[in-house]
């Protein structure tokens, strides 16, 4: 087997897993950058064969150059997998010179949105066309890219995944708990959301929706787990909506046991902005997820969701159609919570995990 050489923009510490996985049955050798923005990362140095770390320079955001990328086209790899960043310049450089020397390239990237204007349409579809493959995380961008004219066999949907394996063994001991009765005081069902607690996440609707449906006399719980950022006053917030005192504010938790039990005790995960990989983690404990519809303005994993089975949409901005989704599932779900909870299970150990992604990408490569 031609050694495998992987280039990426970062290697975020959820990714843990995968690039085990990579680095155990692949034999491959990696480079990657030092763009962390702001994510933790893992330790590259367990990988045995980490080879380098690239360094990252801004030019005109948000164009970016990685140093050293283009001069690995010139060894003696045949096969690349490399994020697939339009914006990292060096990027484009590099495909094009594996085109000429004829080596194989496969990009790894979110791909088409759907909210790309013409120019950008025309600049995607000529990045694209440098590589070999594309891996995606969705089916979504894979129907999109067709439409546009991309081929689609060199499209490949690998999902996405977190520590998988770690959270299975969490998931086997969870047990209904009174975490929230003992909190709340009450046995009504509970809301939660995860994630940093910031203005592009639209948690003003959530809390509104959630004072309306409180006002209408609906009984329910909110718990907001996550770091205050300066961009949104959460607790201002609150106060304009008279629910300061019914609203827990956790703060931040890195705890996987801790997240394991607030998701597996919550009747369901609203999360009123992009949703992303916090619809993998609910899923992973069972928990179902509520989000917006407009999906050219989502992250890939929106997609998860089946409408009515293990959640729903609302419309986008809209927090009277926030409050029906979430009063029509407390009503639908009251006597369905365990089949709920399987379901949710079952998309997680068939496709969202990086055992389906190592599958993915043997099957891409043609490695078995």
């Amino acid at each position: 087997m031609n050694k495998i050489c992987c280039i990426f923009n970062t290697a975020p510490h959820y990714r843990d897993l995968i690039y085990h996985l990579i680095d155990e049955e692949l034999h491959a050798d990696f480079y990657i950058g030092d763009s962390s923005e702001k994510i933790k990362l893992m330790n590259y140095n367990v990988l045995k064969g980490y080879k380098a770390t690239i360094r990252t320079i801004t030019l005109l955001k948000p164009f970016y150059w990685q140093k050293g990328v283009v001069g690995l086209s010139k060894k003696k790899y045949q096969t690349y997998i490399i994020t697939g960043e339009f914006f990292c310049l060096s990027t484009w450089l590099f495909l094009a010179l594996c085109k000429l020397l004829r080596k194989r390239t496969v990009v790894w990237t979110h791909g088409w949105y759907g909210r790309e204007t013409l120019l950008k349409k025309m600049v995607k579809h000529i990045f694209f066309s440098l590589s070999t493959d594309i891996l995606l995380y969705g089916e979504y961008a894979k129907q999109l890219m067709v439409k546009e004219g991309v081929n689609p066999k060199k499209l490949h949907v690998i999902a996405n995944s977190l520590n998988y394996d770690e959270q299975c063994e969490i998931r086997k001991s969870l047990r209904q708990s009174n975490l929230y009765a003992d909190h709340f005081h009450n046995d009504c069902p509970t809301l939660i959301f995860t994630g940093r607690l910031t203005k592009v996440k639209r948690l003003d609707l959530l809390i509104k929706a959630y004072s309306y449906l409180k006002k209408s006399g609906i009984c329910l719980n909110l718990v907001l787990v996550g770091n205050e950022m300066p961009d949104f006053h959460v607790k201002e917030i609150l106060q304009q909506e008279n629910v300061s005192d019914s609203v827990w504010l956790f703060g931040a938790c890195y705890n996987e046991q801790q997240l394991a039990e607030l998701f597996y005790n919550a009747t369901v995960c609203v999360s009123p902005g992009n949703v992303g990989l916090t619809a993998v983690h609910a899923f992973t404990y069972g928990c179902p997820v509520i989000t917006h519809n407009n999906f050219s303005n989502q992250m890939p994993e929106f997609e998860i969701i089946e409408e009515g089975v293990t959640g729903c949409f609302f419309q986008e901005n809209n927090w009277e159609s926030l409050c029906s989704s979430i009063k029509n599932w407390i009503e639908y779900s009251s006597d369905k919570r365990e089949s709920i909870r399987r379901s949710c299970y079952k998309l997680i150990d068939t496709k969202y995990n990086p055992h389906y992604q190592l599958r993915i990408l043997k099957e891409v490569l043609n490695v078995y």
